[in-house]
């Protein structure tokens, strides 16, 4: 007998969304956090363009869109002089671009988003201690007025931090280092007259090339209000103190915090022009470290975000990792819960999501050292992997190997976004993604001709069938091609997009796994390899 599906213990933006993406496919979940209340600051900020495509498909991304503001690029300066621009852009064919939120706001509009499905947070609620077994997780909880309780749920995911409990208690490796430097953030409002939008870098170089001192800006919602970090001096430093010592060394210290005298004290050093900071909200001395877990989870218990990985926040790369970790985990929680999961289809997140987690650790402690732009690939290539857009699975377990490369999006990479797709009872043309939106698998099946349609109804009744049911079909056919009898929903390729993002030609099936990448094409579109690509997830 169980209390609950899935445990969730953490409740920020990785928590919030491994909740809500339960919680909308109907599966059971509790989701504890140990603090009394959402914390006022804007830790992290930086919102990537693949996280916002993943916010559409869960429907929050217009509640994002609104809050945000829009990052267009860097400001570099080196000893006060302007060492040149990198514009953030990206091609036009990608839906969103860089925003900056603060965590306080992707959380508020998270848990806003899971109260629509009945869910909420359980504040000031710690989970202790947890065992497992062949059917299930134990967990004991303590509750602010100090009353311990047991818990039973078939999966329990630790999404509690630097210090997570969960990962302490499964025994994974946390291996890494810290960084000597120590860094203090502030919150503030200047005043000076730089194009709003845009992220400043101002670095002090000694007469031997090295970095001493430094200034990075990020713009928030407000007018020139930043998210500001920079060295600590002295008076601030908790490095020789005995209470800052912890095996890891990451995130806020507890701790004097840094006054407004402080930061202006570095802005009168570092500042490209002349500014008064005004307007603190809060500040903060904080530590950076480079750890990952070895594993992302045994047996029924799992591990995301800074559960499993922490790092340098150069390029806002750690939560946008965290939400992605969550997402691809969540859905195969609930085929599993649902009782519709391919055995071992959870321990499939492992596979996908740790060489990510490698990667982001491994880059973002280059950039650390030495900037984003010292980075040896393309500046097209480089925004793209910041963005996140060039994550895939072409490894993973669940992806059934397809053709070769050539033109579009192969197994295992994101399914590209595109427009003009007529339906025949809209009076305005489609994006892509509004027919993805609140879907779980969705297969695509397409043909440059109406006679090569002909079996795509019984292709789709074969599909549904394997996928339990949970599986949207449709047929995508060139604007002027005639349906004919299909029973499928038609979408018409009025501008010609579809065919030329997704290199289609002849007949394809495209499967669409609920994290918006692919796990099959197939081409041409036929039951073998399809029917391969499903029995990889659902149940036979």
């Amino acid at each position: 007998m169980t209390d609950t599906d899935v445990l969730i213990a953490g409740a920020g933006p990785v928590g919030l969304t491994a909740a809500l993406e339960l919680s909308r496919r109907g599966v059971g979940c509790r989701l504890v956090d140990r603090l009394p209340k959402r914390l006022p600051y804007a830790k992290a900020v930086g919102i990537q363009p693949r996280t916002i495509e993943i916010w559409d498909r869960m429907g929050v991304a217009r509640a994002a869109l609104d809050a945000a503001v829009p990052l267009r690029g860097q400001l570099t300066y080196v000893n006060g002089t302007e060492q040149g621009r990198m514009e953030m852009s990206l091609p036009p064919e990608v839906p969103y671009g860089f925003a900056a939120l603060p965590q306080y706001e992707t959380e508020r509009i998270l848990e806003e988003r899971l109260a629509c499905f009945g869910n909420r947070i359980e504040r000031g609620t710690e989970l202790l201690s947890f065992t497992q077994d062949a059917d299930g997780v134990t967990g004991r909880l303590r509750t602010s007025d100090g009353e311990e309780t047991e818990i039973r749920s078939r999966f329990l995911v630790g999404c509690d931090g630097a210090h997570s409990v969960v990962r302490k208690t499964l025994g994974l490796s946390f291996e890494g280092g810290a960084l000597p430097e120590e860094y203090m953030l502030a919150d503030v409002e200047v005043d000076w007259d730089l194009a709003p939008g845009w992220t400043v870098r101002a670095m002090h170089r000694d007469p031997g090339g090295a970095v001493d001192d430094i200034l990075v800006c990020i713009p928030l919602p407000g007018r020139y209000r930043y998210r500001m970090s920079m060295l600590v001096p002295p008076e601030l430093s908790l490095r020789d103190r005995p209470e800052a010592v912890d095996a890891v060394t990451h995130g806020l210290e507890t701790g004097p915090a840094p006054r407004l005298e402080h930061v202006q004290a570095v802005l009168d050093r570092l500042s490209p022009r002349p500014t008064t900071a005004s307007a603190m909200r809060w500040s903060s001395v904080f530590r950076i470290s480079h750890r990952i877990v070895d594993r992302y989870g045994e047996g029924r218990v799992f591990v995301a975000g800074d559960a499993a990985h922490i790092h340098p926040p150069t390029g806002a790369q750690g939560m946008n990792t965290g939400i992605q970790d969550a997402c691809n985990l969540a859905w195969k929680l609930a085929l599993a819960t649902q009782g519709v999961a391919r055995p071992g289809l959870p321990a499939s997140y492992d596979a996908e999501r740790r060489p990510v987690g490698q990667e982001v650790v491994g880059r973002t402690l280059r950039h650390s050292a030495q900037g984003i732009q010292a980075d040896p690939d393309d500046p097209l290539t480089v925004g793209l992997r910041e963005a996140q857009l060039l994550i895939a699975y072409p490894d993973s377990p669940l992806v059934e190997p397809g053709p070769a490369a050539g033109p579009g999006p192969a197994a295992g990479e994101r399914a590209p976004d595109c427009g003009g797709l007529l339906d025949p009872l809209a009076n305005f043309p489609l994006r892509l993604y509004d027919v993805l939106r609140e879907r779980d698998h969705v297969l695509l099946l397409y043909a440059d001709r109406a006679d090569g349609a002909k079996g795509f109804d019984e292709l789709a009744g074969t599909a549904r069938r394997m996928a339990h049911g949970r599986l949207a079909c449709y047929c995508v056919l060139p604007e002027h091609e005639d349906a004919g009898p299909l029973s499928l929903p038609v979408l018409r390729d009025g501008r010609g997009e579809f065919r030329e993002r997704y290199g289609t030609g002849g007949s394809n099936a495209f499967l669409v796994r609920p994290d918006g990448y692919l796990g099959a094409r197939v081409s041409p579109a036929g039951p073998g390899p399809l029917s391969a690509a499903l029995a990889r997830v659902f149940a036979g």
